[in-house]
């Protein structure tokens, strides 16, 4: 019996871009082509990801980010709103500049996991909407930036949404997001 090839940082991000997939097929493509990976391999990785997910005996959410990325490069203690978590990010080398966040509990509880900006790195200016390009920022920055954003529920667990109005117009708009990244504005 053959061992399974090995699940890393390579996979990990192919899973990213599977998701991604669904609204920026394009950017996705260029950057399955950046990796060197074919459209079976993006499929075999997220077949393999969510075998891991869903397996009935498989590791916890934060041994399994663990085991497929490795030891986060920093990992920070955090307050959110009454409670404290620990924040662990990891590298995601198509995104320098951002880092995969998961937050999680005390006991080890994940209760957040996406990409955020990197420590240190700039993020780009947001100063009206037409700043908000595909895969150019994240939640956070286009919260701070359209303040106050309303969240919204997402289209699935990877996926979240910014009620935003636009500072010139006044018009409500929808910014969509997979895996905490920009992926389209949408009329609200």
């Amino acid at each position: 019996m053959t061992a399974p090839a090995p699940f890393g940082p390579l996979e990990f991000q192919l899973v990213l871009l599977r998701r991604m997939a669904d609204h920026q097929p394009e950017l996705v493509e260029e950057a399955r082509q950046e990796l060197s990976a074919s459209l079976a391999d993006m499929r075999e990785a997220n077949r393999r990801w969510q075998a891991m997910v869903r397996a009935p005996r498989g590791r916890g959410t934060l041994r399994r980010y663990r085991s497929v990325l490795g030891e986060p490069q920093l990992s920070v203690r955090r307050q959110v709103g009454d409670l404290e978590c620990d924040a662990l990010l990891w590298p995601v080398p198509l995104w320098p500049g951002l880092r995969f966040e998961v937050l999680a509990a005390p006991g080890g509880a994940v209760w957040n996991e996406w990409l955020v900006r990197a420590p240190g790195a700039a993020g780009p200016e947001l100063r009206d909407l037409g700043d908000l390009r595909p895969w150019s920022c994240t939640v956070d920055e286009v919260a701070r930036a359209f303040a106050p954003a309303r969240p919204m529920e997402g289209s699935a667990p990877t996926r979240w949404a910014l009620a935003i109005t636009d500072p010139g117009s006044g018009r409500p708009h929808v910014a969509e997001f997979t895996w905490g990244l920009l992926q389209r504005l949408l009329p609200g």
